[in-house]
């Protein structure tokens, strides 16, 4: 039975950033397709439509959706309501699942700290309360400070320069687990590829394997 594996990337992010990631999840044994939105422009009604659309057409076979950042928080919105869905698990990096306050500071700058959060502006500063959906979720925090929102003094506790560890701790998910990357360097850790594998496979993160399941299949 093929697996999908649909990558989400973040805010001001497009799909070619899931480049290393989307490899070595193939190396992992999934067929991995890369969600290419506006994450700026376009409304998340459109993004949303054009997701579940292709979530429908991997199906009837389990389809898996990794979000980072902003596509974290957009792959729970639209598995918020399961209804018809193939089956599949989530796993989020480094998403603010229970809101950001650097993307709140950035409100705070008037119109143009609006403009640059787009129509995703409400998900991204205030996330969810919790997670009440039907799919298993997994998270995965990075704690190396280094990024924009640790230089402006945005970010408290622990994080990854950009979003708490604590802001990725909804209630409601599966399981949790922190590693030493950056916002982006989750993208490209091979440690990150390993958790989220596990994940999808076990539903946690303590049985992470060590190599590829089997050999990959081809990816769009």
């Amino acid at each position: 039975m093929t697996e999908h594996i649909i990558l989400l990337h973040g805010l001001w992010m497009r799909g070619f950033a899931l480049g290393v990631l989307h490899r070595r999840l193939i190396e992992e044994g999934y067929r991995v397709h890369r969600f290419d939105y506006m994450s700026v422009a376009a409304t998340q009604e459109h993004i949303l439509k054009r997701l579940r659309a292709q979530m429908m057409d991997c199906g009837p076979d389990p389809v898996h959706l990794v979000g980072h950042s902003l596509g974290g928080l957009l792959a729970l919105q639209v598995c918020a309501d399961d209804t018809g869905l193939p089956p599949g698990r989530i796993v989020c990096l480094g998403s603010p699942l229970k809101g950001s306050a650097s993307a709140r500071r950035f409100a705070e700058l008037g119109r143009g700290g609006e403009a640059l959060l787009g129509h995703n502006r409400t998900l991204l500063e205030h996330g969810f309360e919790r997670w009440d959906g039907p799919r298993e979720l997994g998270v995965i925090a990075g704690r190396t400070r280094v990024g924009l929102g640790a230089v402006l003094g945005q970010v408290a506790g622990e994080h990854d320069g950009t979003v708490a560890v604590d802001e990725t701790r909804l209630p409601g998910i599966s399981d949790h687990c922190v590693v030493e990357a950056t916002h982006t360097g989750l993208l490209f850790s091979q440690e990150v590829a390993h958790r989220v594998a596990g994940f999808l496979r076990d539903g946690r993160f303590d049985s992470m394997a060590a190599a590829p399941r089997f050999a990959g299949r081809p990816a769009d």
